[in-house]
């Protein structure tokens, strides 16, 4: 039973990890630069339930900033939705309460804007204002901006419907078996 839920667990993670790449490839217009609406991002939801997607996100993440990207976005870009999926898992564990769902899908907001905010402010030199300081406070606005429009028109509806469906129930089940 073991082999069986380790391999259920990494298709999983790899099956997110082709979604979030595909949706924000697919999306490149406005999946990349200083306004991103990265709708790909909403499936950081999914460690709140199944914390193996954790890493699938992750190398997501590192796949679709791979078509764009600079060494900085490659790394730092997708640290941030590594951490923030982290999160996002731990507030999963907690349980399944409104105040879990609105702090994990918090997470992927918070992370993104004060990371790739810097990311574009200083690996991409996108510098809004005469201030290196300024420019990265706007910045990580609106990445931030963006994170919060997906995460909750999309994210947080994910969160409380999925657990409605008889088959994600049932999905997570096995996924999360030891």
């Amino acid at each position: 039973m073991q082999k069986k839920s380790t391999a259920l667990r990494i298709t999983a993670a790899a099956i997110v990890a082709a979604a979030y790449a595909a949706l924000t490839i697919a999306l490149a217009p406005i999946s990349y630069g200083a306004v991103q609406f990265r709708v790909s991002e909403a499936l950081t939801v999914l460690p709140f339930f199944m914390p193996c997607t954790v890493w699938g996100l992750w190398i997501g993440c590192i796949l679709a900033n791979l078509y764009t990207g600079t060494i900085a976005d490659i790394v730092f870009g997708s640290l941030a939705t590594l951490l923030a999926a982290l999160c996002t898992a731990w507030f999963g564990k907690r349980g399944n309460t409104v105040k879990n769902r609105i702090l994990g899908c918090l997470m992927p907001v918070i992370f993104n804007a004060v990371i790739v905010g810097a990311v574009l402010t200083w690996a991409y030199r996108i510098q809004e204002f005469p201030s290196p300081i300024r420019s990265y406070g706007f910045n990580a606005f609106t990445v931030g901006l963006g994170e919060l429009g997906v995460l909750f028109l999309i994210g947080y509806t994910l969160l409380r419907q999925l657990p409605r469906v008889k088959s994600f129930r049932e999905f997570v089940a096995r996924v999360n078996q030891k």
